[in-house]
This record gives structure tokens, sequence and C-alpha cells, in this order.
């Protein structure tokens, strides 16, 4: 599972309904069942996350998985030792699947090739982050009732966003429309060859989108001097009330987090009838659950609702 490019129509749509099923175990006062038991899943973080780490974490225990965290300041990488190898000695333990979040974009491709368990890309680098954009994906369909023919705009920093591009492949392979917008220096004209409007006005856009998927500025992956001023950013592309009333009656309003309240969204916004931001938490453990189940060849298994 290592991106939404890589993912047939018919292979994501499997992997919502699959998520649907397990969503409802969230509710159950026993929230556990014995799909992946005997199963060992490593989370191998070479990057800090709250919510993807702890996610997985959880799903794979909800599955009855045996879980092991590895963090990868306190291992033997700090000797010396590669990410192959210390991959390959995770592997000799009995790890069945490996979730990896790592810097470099392509890092769990290439692990895919060394080793042979299965491995699910958390999140690597500026490239992809296929689970996050998998439960954006649930999350409108479930609000919405459908995908195709809607209009999503991704707004703020495309260049430097994974979540970005696992949102492009996957709605677009489901029928939607992707409006791109943010400042000129982090929405690169050239997205439109992957079949994205590129805009540079949100008010522009707004009045056409029935979701907008608001995402945070990386500063952590930018050279610096992508646009004047924090200040100068919101001012522009902020969503903010005033902007929400441009918008559809319905409009449905996504941030995959962590989320910048008064740089991307007024904390008003965030947390008003528009937002769906813990449902995407919400739904983003029922992905994952799916994720890993599917990955560990239950296929053929019982509804796993049912169990």
């Amino acid at each position: 599972m290592l991106g939404l490019e890589e993912l047939s129509r018919e292979e994501i749509l499997a992997i919502l309904d699959t998520a649907e099923s397990f969503a409802e175990i969230s509710n159950r006062s026993r929230k556990k069942v014995p799909a992946l038991q005997g199963r060992i899943v490593f989370n191998l973080f070479f990057e800090n996350s709250t919510r993807t780490r702890t996610s997985f974490s959880l799903a794979a225990k909800r599955l009855s998985a045996d879980t092991q965290d590895f963090t990868a300041s306190v291992s033997s990488l700090s000797k010396g030792e590669t990410f192959i190898d210390t991959a390959k000695n995770i592997e000799a333990m009995g790890a069945d699947v490996m979730v990896v979040r790592h810097p470099t974009p392509g890092a769990p491709h290439l692990l895919s090739q060394h080793v042979s368990s299965s491995i699910i890309n958390a999140g690597d680098g500026a490239h992809e982050h296929p689970t996050q954009g998998l439960l954006d994906l649930m999350t409108i369909r479930k609000a919405k009732g459908r995908i195709e023919g809607l209009t999503v705009g991704l707004v703020g920093d495309i260049a430097h966003s994974r979540v970005a591009r696992s949102n492009i492949w996957g709605l677009l392979k489901l029928g939607a429309k992707v409006i791109l917008c943010g400042p000129p220096t982090l929405v690169p004209k050239a997205m439109e060859r992957l079949g994205c409007e590129v805009a540079y006005r949100l008010e522009d856009v707004l009045p056409r989108c029935d979701v907008v998927n608001v995402l945070r500025i990386q500063f952590e992956r930018q050279q610096g001097g992508m646009f004047p001023s924090v200040g100068e950013y919101s001012q522009f592309y902020m969503m903010n009330q005033e902007r929400v009333r441009m918008a559809k009656p319905d409009l449905l309003l996504l941030a995959p987090g962590p989320i910048n309240r008064g740089v991307e969204l007024t904390p008003e916004v965030a947390d008003g009838p528009h937002s769906a931001i813990l449902d995407q938490v919400k739904n983003g453990l029922a992905v994952r659950m799916a994720v890993l189940y599917l990955l560990s060849g239950k296929l053929d298994a019982r509804s796993p609702a049912a169990e």
C-alpha cells in the first residue's frame, strides 16, 4: 500500500467499502475483533506524528494484532545501521506489516523491494499519504453520499503536501473535479497536467466548491521565502466566516491536521457546522483497520462487522 497513484478506482472503492464495515466497531461496547489475531504490526516512524501513529496503533489493536512502535532517534540508526538493515532485523522478529513514515519520498517503495512484509506508506516526504487521502474520500462520501461529480478545492501549500497528491489521485479516479488554490509559489501551474484546475484567488473558486480541504503550510519542508508573511497568507487564503458565506450553503470543510488556527482557518470555522475535522479522525481509524485487514490476506474471511 504505497500510494493512491498505483491503485485503481475499483481498489480504492473496495477499501472504502471495507472501512464502512469497520466503522461501526467504534460504536460497540467491546471495540475489538479477532481479524488479525497472531499478526505483528510494526510502526516505523522516522518523522514525528501524533494522529497517524496513534491511529495505526489503535487500528491494529482493534483487529487484535500485536503492535510495536519503532523510534528512529533511539535506535541503532544512530550507530550507523542502514534503513534497510534496520527493517530486515525487524522483519526477522516476525513483522507481518510495517507502517512506514519517512521524510524521504520513495522510502517505503525502496523498503518494499528488500523485505517480504507488507508495507504501508504512512507518509513519505512530500510525495503521498495514502491513508489520509482515503479517509478524506471516506469523509466526503459519507457526508455527500457520492464523490463523482463533486468539485473539491484543495487550498494552501500544494507544492509540499503529500496529502494533496493522495487527494488528487483519489478524487480524480472517483470522478471529482479538483481545483488547487494558493499562492503561485505553493501551487505550481504544472500541476494542471494531472487533470486539476489551478487558481490563485480563493474568492473565485469558493462559489463552485462542494468541498474545501484546507492544507497546512508545510514550514518544515520549505526553504523559506515562499510568501511574504504568515499574516499576508492568512489575509488571502485563510477560511473565515466571510469566505464560508461565499461558498455553497452545504459546503463541507476538511483539514488533515495538525491545524494552525488563525493561519489556515479561524477557530470559529474549524469548530463550526461545516467542519468535518473530527469526522476525518474517526474515519481514519476505520480506513486504517480496512487497509491492515485487506493487506493481511483476509479478503475471503467472513464479514468483519459480523465477527
